[in-house]
């Protein structure tokens, strides 16, 4: 009997969470939890035996990180290895571990039915987080939970070393200990029915070149092992038995995208000139220590930002002095960084979970977040600021005040600041002598007093993200109205251009750190607006750089004359994409734009 005749060319769109394209043959990775067991324990000695269960399984499930670590050190960077450290780390949260056995004593359950309560209750937690980056780190807390109770079940977790032959892994998620070791697996590449650009998984993959998409919510439901894949993980693409036709292209398309990225990577660490001598600098956005190799790989000159929420969660309680200058002191003074932006954190609200006082908003972006939220808990506010001032003794150090809206506000944190230096002083701890301080233009009222601001700090940060939203009355994450947002709209292109001219009449640096910044496309506008800074995803700073070196400024500067006479945003488009081919054709053939 012949085999049943598979589907072609099914096309499914997801989330793009590390570039490249490669084509294999589909492997169905099933690592699901069966039903957790639930039964009551009687006696106290089975409650001390239940306890020492869980015990073991917790150094289980750290032998077998350890192990994947050990393997990995040998073959990768340092992103993977510090995310295997942050899973160890969670296995020996005592706060996590204090939560399951206090379940089993006063509960007298099992330990499975025990860790999966405690789970939940995490899920609880950061399901009521409105920002998409915090409550993604939840997945790594889920992921150390399916650990424990595989091996609680005494089931080590299924693997993929013994299949012989290079595959793509189709899962509904994976867990970066997964992603791991498809990098000691020499797996092609992935793609999950759930997941996002900011979970660890995604980092990993990024940091270990393994082409993935994620977010595909039904690939597990579509494919078959062995059927014919193709990962376009730029575009966020998965093709399932693809045509002669369509394979042919993608096999064209897969060389394209591999020598570019050799010629991109290849000029990676010149400076970021164009033909005609006008230099920018090229800093990194960072959300994870682990990123800094890959940014100092991938041409970064500095770190031009770097967000600190990251360092609150996972935490029942409010982090240290210590807590903050230990990851401070790793991203400052690093060896082929030249300066590090620590920006204060941005959170407040409802996204600050470590305190459940605090009201949920009805709209957080507007209420009480950022610099706001840290001249209200002044207290907290000073833990952090101490910290980045220790760590500034080690290197050049720029701190960055996010969301200012007003004088008062940058004035009242020049204070605040000024205060704990002075402290510090006087407890005879060093403190840098060049730090610079900034302040960070999203907020449209910080465009229309930029003369007054720009007497009051060292550089402006514009990040585009959030001022093109408030601009254009846009919420970029709701889906019925994100076809409006438009770095290109003139009313964003002229605001942008009064920040740098304001700031260079008042002789102080002006950068960029939004995603407008990365983009291939706007390389020539911003060019030409002569911004003295872009900082962007590592990945990102290759081909930014190749386009800016294969410019001048005379052209970028003709081409925004002919954009800042135009009133339409479609126009506008229009004449920068027809223009950028037309100057770099192979780099915007390869990306797709």
């Amino acid at each position: 009997m012949a085999p049943e005749q598979s589907v072609k060319n099914i096309v499914l769109k997801g989330i793009g969470v590390s570039p490249g394209v490669v084509i294999g043959k589909a492997y169905l990775f099933d690592r699901r939890d069966s039903q957790i067991s639930f039964y009551k324990l009687g006696k106290a000695s089975l409650v001390t035996k239940e306890v020492k269960r869980f015990r073991d399984a917790l150094r289980a499930s750290e032998a077998q990180l350890r192990d994947v670590k050990s393997r990995l050190s040998e073959v990768a960077g340092l992103e993977p290895l510090h995310i295997m450290d942050v899973h160890i780390m969670l296995l020996k949260d005592r706060s996590f571990v204090r939560n399951v056995v206090q379940r089993i004593k006063e509960m007298s359950v099992n330990a499975e039915w025990a860790v999966s309560m405690t789970i939940d209750k995490y899920r609880e937690l950061f399901e009521k987080m409105e920002d998409e980056y915090l409550r993604d780190r939840f997945s790594d807390i889920r992921y150390v939970g399916q650990m424990i109770l595989r091996h609680l079940a005494g089931r080590r977790q299924e693997t993929i070393s013994s299949l012989g032959e290079r595959v793509i892994v189709i899962a509904s998620d994976l867990s970066p200990a997964d992603t791991a070791q498809m990098m000691i697996d020499k797996v092609l590449g992935f793609a999950t029915d759930i997941g996002s650009k900011t979970s660890h998984t995604a980092i990993v993959a990024r940091s270990i070149a393994i082409p993935a998409v994620v977010g595909l919510e039904k690939v597990t439901r579509l494919v078959r092992t062995n059927d014919d894949i193709i990962i376009d993980g730029a575009a966020g693409l998965v093709i399932v038995n693809p045509d002669p036709e369509i394979l042919h292209r993608y096999e064209e398309k897969k060389r394209l995208y591999q020598t570019a990225r050799e010629v991109s990577l290849k000029y990676a660490k010149f400076p970021a000139v164009t033909k005609d001598r006008y230099k920018i600098q090229i800093g990194c956005n960072i959300e994870f220590i682990e990123e800094i190799s890959s940014a100092i790989t991938h041409g970064a000159e500095g770190i031009g930002l770097y967000r600190t929420e990251f360092i609150y969660i996972n935490r029942e309680e409010l982090p240290t002095e210590e807590d903050h200058f230990i990851n401070y002191r790793r991203v400052i003074g690093v060896e082929g960084l030249h300066w590090s932006t620590i920006r204060t954190f941005d959170l407040g609200g409802d996204k600050y979970f470590s305190d459940p006082k605090l009201a949920k908003e009805m709209n957080p972006q507007m209420g009480l977040r950022a610099i706001r939220f840290c001249l209200q808990e002044v207290n907290l506010f000073k833990v952090q600021l101490r910290a980045i001032l220790r760590a500034s003794a080690f290197g050049k150090t720029r701190i960055l005040f996010p969301m200012i809206s007003g004088i008062e506000e940058i004035r009242a944190a020049k204070r605040i600041l000024s205060e704990v230096r002075d402290d510090l002083r006087m407890e005879g701890k060093a403190v840098g002598d060049d730090i610079e301080i900034g302040a960070m233009i999203e907020v449209p009222s910080a465009v229309v007093i930029a003369e007054s601001l720009a007497k009051e700090v060292d550089f402006f940060s514009i990040g585009t993200n959030d001022l093109i939203q408030y601009v254009l009355a846009i919420d970029r994450i709701n889906d019925r109205v994100s076809y409006l947002y438009e770095p290109l709209h003139p009313a964003v292109l002229k605001l942008i251009k009064e920040v740098v001219d304001v700031g260079h009449r008042a002789g102080i640096h002006v950068a960029m750190c939004g995603e407008m910044a990365g983009d291939p496309l706007y390389a020539m506008i911003l060019l030409a607006l002569e911004l003295d800074e872009l900082s962007m995803n590592p990945l990102a700073i290759p081909k930014v750089k190749e386009i800016i070196r294969a410019a001048t400024l005379r052209d970028s500067k003709k081409l925004l004359k002919e954009v800042m006479k135009m009133s339409s945003a479609t126009e506008i488009r229009e004449l920068v994409e027809k223009t950028m081919r037309e100057k770099f054709p192979a780099a915007f053939a390869v990306n797709g734009s």
